[in-house]
């Protein structure tokens, strides 16, 4: 898998309205205790709020991928125009059935995902992975940064697709699998590297976002 580390961009070479921003809330939640992860909130806003508000102006069109508290979504959505989408794969298999559902109701060449528990997202997120994508003549292209440690974290639903891997990802979920780095791997897929450490960061827990809310 190809790394492309990339300088602080200069302008833009994609226009927003050919990308879609998703924001994947449709998990079960199962770290948090089975609650809505993107409801919770984060400063008296929820989660999925604060990643809708930092696509928006990165993004022409914008979708929730959710399976639950779908009248609330659709709600959180109205400002920026998000529709919501539901799995069409059934029992909650994982990230990769909302980043093919999202696949399917785009109307642009490319799709940018976040997940909905990240409250700090890069705010040039679409342009940087857009240009690692384009740079490397890649299909998928996801971020990584090096975090405090020294250890390389990559991040795979932080990422932007092609929408003409819907029908590929479609089949590979119906073979059981379930991983997202493995289907990756079938595509050529770049990672872009990134400085801010905090722009990944994922409230993985309730005692996460306790702490956060206190700070």
């Amino acid at each position: 898998m190809a790394d492309v580390d990339l300088p602080r961009p200069a302008g833009s070479p994609v226009h927003k309205r050919d990308i879609t921003g998703v924001v994947l809330a449709g998990g079960r939640g199962s770290r948090m205790g089975g609650v809505d992860k993107g409801l919770q909130p984060l400063d008296l806003e929820p989660l999925a709020l604060h990643a809708l508000r930092a696509l928006k102006p990165q993004c022409g069109a914008m979708l929730i991928s959710a399976n639950r508290s779908l009248e609330i979504y659709a709600q959180l959505g109205m400002p920026f125009q998000a529709k919501v989408i539901v799995d069409a794969f059934p029992d909650f298999p994982g990230p990769l059935a909302g980043i093919s559902a999202a696949l399917h109701a785009a109307q642009t060449e490319f799709v940018l995902f976040v997940p909905c528990d990240a409250p700090f997202i890069e705010s040039h997120l679409a342009e940087r992975l857009f240009d690692g994508l384009s740079a490397g003549q890649a299909d998928i292209a996801m971020a990584a940064v090096v975090d405090a440690a020294g250890e390389r974290q990559v991040h795979p639903v932080f990422a932007l697709l092609r929408a003409s891997l819907a029908d590929d990802l479609d089949a590979y979920i119906r073979t059981g699998e379930r991983k997202v780095r493995a289907w990756y791997a079938r595509h050529k897929a770049v990672e872009v590297s990134f400085a801010n450490e905090r722009a990944f960061y994922n409230v993985n827990d309730l005692q996460q976002l306790a702490d956060l809310n206190r700070n």
